[in-house]
């Protein structure tokens, strides 16, 4: 199984990029590519950059390493209760692309933050949404408080009840079909 799992986030100490490579990780025999946003940076998006650049050359990249995924996990970060810009800014160049953004492939769903909410706006916001985009959520799961519940040197949850509801969203996944 190929599962393409990345952060929506363009920072380079990203705690959701921490998050969802370790999540990845826990799909044991799986084909994991973990993306990093800062490679798919394109001008901000608008009908008249569009009308001059056409689809990027980046969005039809990162399309493509959907399409060729059997499974997708994506750790959102919040910026004021959103999406980052960079997230936005990737998924918007994408959907003009094709609105199939999420190529009818399962998805589990995570956020964190270091507050006691850990993004649950953004996560439900793209809970919400993913289905408008062809993306069928299998589970989600917020990480409250990531540096209380988060080893950092161990790279693992140490909070007992967050790790097996993560093995378990994880776990959504197993069994799938490929391709």
């Amino acid at each position: 199984m190929k599962i393409l799992a990345f952060a929506a986030s363009s920072s380079k100490k990203s705690i959701n990029k921490r998050l969802v490579t370790y999540a990845a990780s826990l799909l044991e025999g799986a084909d994991v590519e973990v993306l990093d946003l800062n490679d798919f940076e394109m001008p901000l998006f608008s009908v008249d950059k569009e009308e001059e650049l056409g689809h990027p050359a980046l969005a039809k990249a990162f399309l493509a390493k959907i399409a060729a995924s059997d499974a997708l996990i994506i750790s959102f970060a919040e910026h004021n209760g959103s999406y980052s810009a960079a997230y936005k800014n990737l998924f918007d160049w994408c959907s003009r692309a094709g609105a199939k953004v999420f190529h009818d492939k399962p998805l589990v769903l995570l956020a964190t933050s270091p507050g006691a909410r850990g993004a649950a706006s953004v996560l439900a916001a793209a809970t919400n949404s993913m289905p408008f985009f062809a993306g069928h959520v299998k589970a989600t799961l917020s990480i409250p408080s990531f540096f209380d519940n988060f080893d950092l040197e161990l790279n693992t949850l140490k909070n007992e009840d967050l790790k097996q509801q993560l093995i378990q969203a994880v776990a959504s996944l197993k069994g799938l079909p490929a391709g």
